[in-house]
Order: C-alpha cells, then sequence, then structure tokens
C-alpha cells in the first residue's frame, strides 16, 4: 500500500499563499506595514500563537507551524532575492560611490555598537564571554525587514536608505569573521585560520564577481533570443541561486551572493525585464522570512519575564539608535537622517540569531540568557516598521535630499521622455527624430540582439515586453510625455495600448496602424493617436506625383494635410468615443 504523502509543505503554502491574498490586503487597508502583517501572521499560526493550543483543538494543526525550522529555506530565498532586487536597484557604479559609506561608517558602526552593548552586558553582571556574544550578535541589524521598509517607501536613495545599506552590507561582510571569532573563544584556534578564512572568502568574491561579469549578458542574451517568458524567468532564478550557493559554499551568506549579480545585471539591458520577472518571487518569499520572525516571538516567555525581555530590547534598540545617530552626525549627515536610520537599525537583525544559536552551540552562552536574548531581538525586528514610522514624525527631513549618484541616470527615470515600444526601422526612425529636437526617449524591444547592437551604439534601449504591466509600471510609463508604439505585428501593438491604457493615467499613446480598420480598433482601445500604414503610404506617393508632374510645393503639402485630416476625422467616426481634435491643431506630418 503507497504510504500516505507529506502534506506538510503545502499546509505551509497554504498559509503563506492565505496570507497573501486574505490576511495582508486587510493591513493594507487598515493602513498598517504589509511588513508589520506577515510578522503578526507568524505570532498567529506560530509555535507561540495557535501552536499552542493544537493539544486541545486538534483541528489547528491544519493552519499552524509548529516546527520554525520547516519554513527557514524559503525564508532564506526570501532574503536572497530581495537583496538581488536591491541590487538591480543600486547597480555597480552606484555601490562603489558608496563604498567609503561601507567600509568607514559601517565599519565604525559595528566596532561601537558591539563594544557599547558588550560593555553594558558586563555592567549588567554578565561574565565577559557571554558579553562578547551578546555584544557581536547585538550590534547585528537586520537586512531583510529594513531594506524591505524602505523599498516599499521607496527612500533607498535618500540619505537614511544610502547609510542604512551601507551599514548593512558590511554587517553581512563580516558575519564569517565574527563566526570564526566565537570559534576562537572556544577552541582556542590561531589568528590564522581565521586569515586564511578571510582570504577563502574574498577569493570566492573575486570569483562570482568575474564570472558573473563575463556570463550574465551573453546567457540573458541567449534565452531572450527564444522569446520565451518560461524559459527568461527559469534564467532569472538560476542566475540568483547559483550565485547565492557559491558565496555559501565559500562560508559567505547566500544574500551577499545574490546581491554581486543584481549589481552586474544592472548595467545591462535586461535589467528592466529582470526586475518584474523576479518581483513576484521576492515578495512571497520575504513575506516568508517575516513570517519566520514572527514565529520566532516567544508570548509565553515574555509574558513569564517582561522586565527581562522589554528591558533588554529598549536597551538594545536605545544603545545602538544613540551610537548610530552620533555616528552619522559626525560623518556629515544632518541629525534627521542620523535619527531616522538610528531608529531602523536599533533593532536586532536575522545574523544576530545565527550568533547566538553558533555561540550555544559551542557553549559560549547558556540556554536561559540565549532564550531571553532571542525573544527580545524578535520583538525588536517585529517593531522596525513602527520606528520607521516614528522616525519620519520625529524628523521628518531626514529623507528629503537625494544623493544625485544614487538615482537612476535621466535617460532611465525622466518624466519629460517618451518611450518607445519596439525598435526596429520605423522606431529608430522615430527616435532619431526625437533626438533632432533634443527629447529624451527611452526604448523597448525584444530583439536581443537588435538592442545589444543599439546599446553599443550608445542609444538608450533596453530589452523588455511593455505587454507586461510590471514592466510599465517600473519604467513609470504614466509620467512619461508620450508612449510610442512602433511594431508591425498587429496583435503585439493592441496588446501594448491594452496595457499602458489600462493604467488608467493621461498618458499621450500614439500607435502605429496596420490599416484604417485597425486604426479605429486602436481609437476604441484608447490611443490618442492611429497612424495606419496604408493611408500614409497613399499619401506619400500622391505627394510625390503631384511634386514630379510640376505642381508647387506649398499647395500640394496644403493638399496632402487636409486629405490626411479628413482620413483621420473618417477612422475616428468609425470609433465612437473617440476625440476629433479640430484640424486646426492638428500637427503636418507631410
Amino acid at each position: 500500500m503507497e504510504a500516505p504523502p507529506d502534506l506538510s509543505a503545502f499546509k505551509i503554502a497554504l498559509i503563506v499563499l492565505g496570507a497573501a491574498a486574505i490576511v495582508i490586503p486587510l493591513f493594507h487597508r487598515m493602513r498598517v506595514s504589509t511588513v508589520l502583517g506577515f510578522m503578526l501572521v507568524g505570532v498567529v499560526v506560530g509555535p507561540f500563537g495557535l501552536g499552542q493550543a493544537t493539544r486541545l483543538v486538534p483541528a489547528l494543526t491544519a493552519v499552524t507551524i509548529n516546527d520554525p525550522a520547516a519554513i527557514a529555506p524559503m525564508a532564506r530565498l526570501g532574503v536572497v532575492l530581495l537583496l538581488f532586487m536591491i541590487g538591480l536597484e543600486l547597480s555597480l557604479e552606484r555601490l562603489l560611490v558608496m563604498r567609503g559609506l561601507v567600509f568607514g561608517l559601517g565599519a565604525l558602526q559595528l566596532s561601537f555598537c558591539a563594544a557599547a552593548l558588550a560593555g553594558a552586558a558586563t555592567l549588567a553582571g554578565a561574565d565577559g564571554t557571554t558579553a562578547v556574544v551578546l555584544g557581536l550578535a547585538g550590534a547585528m541589524s537586520s537586512t531583510a525587514v529594513t531594506l524591505q521598509v524602505l523599498s516599499q517607501a521607496k527612500r533607498l536613495a535618500t540619505p537614511v536608505g544610502r547609510s542604512s545599506f551601507a551599514i548593512l552590507l558590511f554587517q553581512d561582510l563580516t558575519v564569517v569573521p565574527v563566526l570564526f571569532t566565537l570559534a576562537l573563544l572556544h577552541h582556542g584556534a590561531s589568528a590564522a585560520v581565521l586569515v586564511g578564512a578571510v582570504g577563502k572568502a574574498v577569493v570566492a568574491l573575486v570569483a562570482v564577481f568575474g564570472v558573473a561579469r563575463l556570463a550574465l549578458r551573453p546567457l540573458f542574451r541567449s534565452v531572450a533570443r527564444t522569446n520565451s517568458p518560461e524559459l527568461f524567468t527559469a534564467a532569472c532564478l538560476l542566475v540568483v541561486f547559483a550565485t547565492a550557493l557559491a558565496t555559501a559554499a565559500a562560508g559567505l551568506s547566500m544574500a551577499l551572493g545574490a546581491l554581486i549579480s543584481g549589481l552586474l545585471l544592472a548595467g545591462t539591458e535586461f535589467r528592466h525585464q529582470v526586475e518584474v520577472t523576479i518581483e513576484p518571487f521576492k515578495g512571497l518569499l520575504v513575506g516568508v522570512f517575516l513570517i519566520s520572525v514572527g514565529m520566532g516571538l516567544d508570548l509565553g516567555k515574555l509574558f513569564a519575564e517582561p522586565a527581562a525581555v522589554l528591558g533588554l530590547a529598549a536597551g538594545l534598540v536605545g544603545l545602538k539608535f544613540a551610537v548610530i545617530a552620533v555616528l552619522m552626525r559626525l560623518w556629515g549627515f544632518a541629525w534627521p537622517a542620523g535619527v531616522q536610520s538610528g531608529l531602523l537599525l536599533g533593532p536586532a537583525g536575522e545574523f544576530g540569531f545565527v550568533i547566538v544559536a553558533v555561540a550555544v552551540g559551542e557553549g559560549l552562552l547558556g540556554a536561559p540568557v540565549a532564550g531571553i536574548a532571542l525573544t527580545s531581538a524578535a520583538l525588536s525586528m517585529a517593531l522596525i516598521p513602527l520606528f520607521a514610522n516614528l522616525g519620519r514624525r520625529l524628523a521628518p527631513r531626514g529623507g528629503a535630499a537625494v544623493d544625485p549618484a544614487l538615482l537612476p541616470p535621466p535617460d532611465t527615470n525622466s518624466a519629460s521622455r517618451v518611450v518607445i515600444a519596439g525598435f526596429g526601422r520605423v522606431g529608430q526612425t522615430v527616435a532619431a527624430m526625437l533626438e533632432r529636437h533634443n527629447i529624451t526617449y527611452l526604448a523597448i524591444d525584444r530583439d536581443a540582439d537588435l538592442v545589444a547592437r543599439e546599446r553599443a551604439a550608445g542609444r538608450a534601449v533596453f530589452y523588455g515586453d511593455l505587454a507586461r504591466v510590471e514592466l510599465l509600471r517600473a519604467l513609470d510609463v504614466g509620467a512619461a510625455r508620450a508612449l510610442v508604439v512602433t511594431m508591425d505585428n498587429q496583435n503585439a501593438v493592441d496588446a501594448v495600448v491594452a496595457a499602458a491604457r489600462g493604467q488608467r493615467t493621461p498618458l499621450l499613446i500614439v500607435a502605429r496602424a496596420r490599416d484604417a480598420g485597425h486604426a479605429a480598433h486602436l481609437y476604441r482601445m484608447g490611443a490618442s493617436d492611429a497612424i495606419p500604414e496604408t493611408v500614409e503610404a497613399s499619401l506619400q506617393l500622391a505627394e510625390a506625383v503631384l511634386v514630379d508632374i510640376g505642381v508647387p510645393m506649398g499647395p500640394v503639402i496644403a493638399s496632402i494635410h487636409e486629405k490626411r485630416a479628413e482620413f483621420q476625422d473618417a477612422i475616428k467616426a468609425m470609433a465612437p468615443g473617440a476625440e476629433v481634435r479640430p484640424r486646426g491643431r492638428r500637427m503636418r506630418r507631410g
């Protein structure tokens, strides 16, 4: 007889999807951060929430997760995808601009926070080893939660986002040295072992960087030629997981490898399409991570020892807040930015859990102290969205200024640009005329080879499919001066016009039509202007023959203009509801 299937994975998926589709929209309507919403779901469905009642009500096992380790792999993937997306937003060039912050401010934060927390633990009666462990663990902040909060608020390019990311990145880079420091405390290993491990990590980073730099563009160009969305998705996930596993094999965090691949892809023509492909996976898996954080909040320990748990959480946040705010002010940031960053980075982080767990395994930290520390850490992490709101209220100007070096270049994020869908002969002609009149444009095409050639020539052309609503939103097409749809495939033109007009924005859409009937159809779909190929060809032929037989140019242009206006009005009459503009305002196309 066949053994019954293991349904635990399906139950976890059901809980996560239920939270994403049912619970989180309720929090959104109540204007509660979705980050906090996922954490609260974790508290409810976790072993310290409804999980404690499963003995009395066995039916609750269907909606509870009593083993946090069951969702740990998916939670880690959420962090990996989040860092990959952050890399796509930053690009390698902008990260290099931040190197002083990463290795300067980041190093100072970790050193001073660890020292301050270790000193406080010593004053509270902890022995030297326990104080060092708690100091190192507490100095870590939450990369996943903090960056998710900043990303949702579109504040990564502000001074608060810039400084917070730099500090978090340095913390991620130092996880391996910190873990080896714990090994030195326990086993008394030589410093040479630590140096060797760090050297191995550096070699691994250089290797990942080099291979990714050489292979990413050819890989995506090859996949893009197939025009298969499924293969493109597979290539995106392959890159993320391969780089993450490569850095993990060297003892570094998986998220760091994903960040590197994101940074390198940010400089390619595939950046926007990769972003919209990965975003749904990232959103769900980050939700899993946040649920896992909520599951770690031991409400029983909180109620049993409220003074110890709350006191440790308050002391942790307060000390780190003070240190970070002062360091940022000394580094040249305004006080409001320091206050906001201090509140965001004051709570504990996911790597703090790793450090405490390793310390317990090495016998450096007692289980009772570790239990209180982990509960306090989870509680502080759950409050990060509230601290973010508090920071904006206390210091509202902290995110006002934006570092120009971190902003997207003008040709990829300008409200004055024209977006061209399709960059074949018609699209290139439109672009040439826009260049002649000094109008910025951004073009999107699905031919990877064409995109590569045009980018080599210095044109702002990217790979992607504008029929995808996610890409329209990522490019903020609704804020553009106009969208010009130039493809020669009738179905493709229809799809782009429908997707763009579905955004409910007053966007000017000028589309290429096959004939008068197709033009009328596009007007019904919401195109602002539709240009039939057959009509334009016949008008150009008529203009040529009239000029060639000796009719003066002025009357010819005037008659062609009037005939074009008649055609356009007749086409619009075929599309009830389409606006018929006065002929006097119509621009000449002859």
